[in-house]
């Protein structure tokens, strides 16, 4: 892990941490690794100038990874279970960086393990959620700013939940809008404990029917694990 303390507020440091190079891991501070998957050879390590061909290769095209930094540090957010910050992520992207590339492209990599909170509801009683890693964090925003211009056209138009551009402010200014025209109902719906019970494979036969990247699939499925 890093020293505590690394900046990572300049477009220099992102320049730097995504720059590719050649690294020797130390000891303990390997990404997650499966058995057999140590040796990374340089040419999956490096960047090419040719346009990226599969939804993977656009995952992790640069420009895409430094707009997923960027989010993840303007989100900031407690450490997941490995204690990394925020503030840690660009000295050790900037150092495994390649290895990373090499695991994600190879569909070799696992995500680590989420940390578990409790949090109060406004109604009483709680919420458990599930904080990421730091790198999973990058590595998820990444995914989610490929996988938003395919699926967010799918939406409802009356669906302004967690989508780029939408808000709950709008869902009220739409609600008051329909009372304005005359209609005597307007009606919210949430599905209760969606994430908890949602049936994953059927889940991921949806997201199939659009992502036919195999590398991409098996990564969203771990995610889900």
């Amino acid at each position: 892990m890093p020293p505590v303390g690394v900046s990572v507020s300049s477009n220099t440091e992102m320049q730097k941490f995504l720059a590719e190079k050649t690294v020797t891991p130390s000891p303990g501070q390997n990404p997650r690794t499966t058995p057999g998957s140590a040796k990374v050879s340089a040419a999956s390590m490096a960047w090419t100038n040719a346009e990226p061909d599969t939804l993977m290769e656009r995952v992790l095209a640069p420009a895409n990874l430094k707009r997923a930094y960027q989010q993840v540090v303007r989100n900031r957010g407690a450490p997941g279970a490995d204690g990394m910050t925020v503030a840690d992520l660009a000295g050790y992207v900037k150092q495994y960086w390649p290895i990373l590339k090499a695991r994600l492209l190879a569909g070799e990599y696992h995500p680590q393990a989420v940390r578990a909170v409790e949090i109060p509801k406004p109604q009483g009683g709680t919420r458990q959620l599930g904080i990421p890693s730091v790198v999973d964090r990058l590595i998820q925003q990444a995914l989610l700013q490929q996988l938003v211009p395919i699926f967010d056209p799918l939406f409802s138009d009356y669906s302004y939940g967690f989508r780029p551009g939408r808000s709950a402010h709008q869902a009220v200014e739409m609600a008051r809008a329909h009372v304005a025209a005359g209609q005597r109902w307007c009606v919210e719906l949430d599905v209760e404990k969606f994430f908890d019970r949602v049936n994953h494979d059927v889940l991921m036969a949806c997201v199939e029917r659009r992502v036919e990247d195999k590398q991409v699939l098996r990564l969203i499925r771990r995610y889900l694990e």
